[in-house]
């Protein structure tokens, strides 16, 4: 009951700002505030009044939102999880199995040109890698640079 009283009087405040405000000629603002004015009367007469009201002194309907909000939170953090990864488990998988498929073996000096693994690994160690001593001499600090080096006279550069 109190609520309907509420209601009732925040609509009948509404429409006389709407009334002010037709009077001085700003119709379409006057039309919007009365528009607006007359949701709580139907809301109560609609019976969302009472319906929320109802809500509201329920200490099993509170629980039911908390165990919501609850749920909410946990999925939210496993995304930001996820995300901060930056992988999904489907992309995780299909880097694993690329790893198994590499052109390169992780502990290899100088990248694999040959057509397969199986030509590569009858050829042996001396005619893989013939380099002059004086190149080997000069590479020896910037090591790091022979996979740069066997591409470009992969290319003839």
């Amino acid at each position: 009951m109190l609520a309907e009283t509420i209601c009732s009087a925040v609509s009948a405040a509404g429409l006389g700002i709407a009334a002010v405000t037709a009077y001085r000629k700003r119709f379409l603002t006057a039309t919007r505030i009365a528009a607006y004015s007359l949701v709580p009367v139907g809301l109560v007469l609609t019976g969302v009044v009472d319906w929320l009201a109802g809500i509201a002194f329920k200490p099993s309907i509170w629980l039911g939102f908390g165990v919501l909000g609850l749920s909410w939170l946990l999925f939210m953090t496993t995304r930001a999880i996820e995300r901060r990864s930056g992988t999904t488990r489907a992309e995780r998988k299909a880097a694993r199995a690329a790893g198994r498929n590499e052109a390169v073996a992780p502990a290899a000096s100088a990248p694999s040109l040959g057509a397969g693994g199986a030509a590569a690994a009858t050829k042996p160690q001396a005619q893989a890698q013939p380099k002059p001593k004086k190149r080997q001499e000069a590479a020896a600090p910037g090591d790091d640079f022979s996979d740069i080096e066997a591409i470009l006279k992969k290319h003839g550069i």
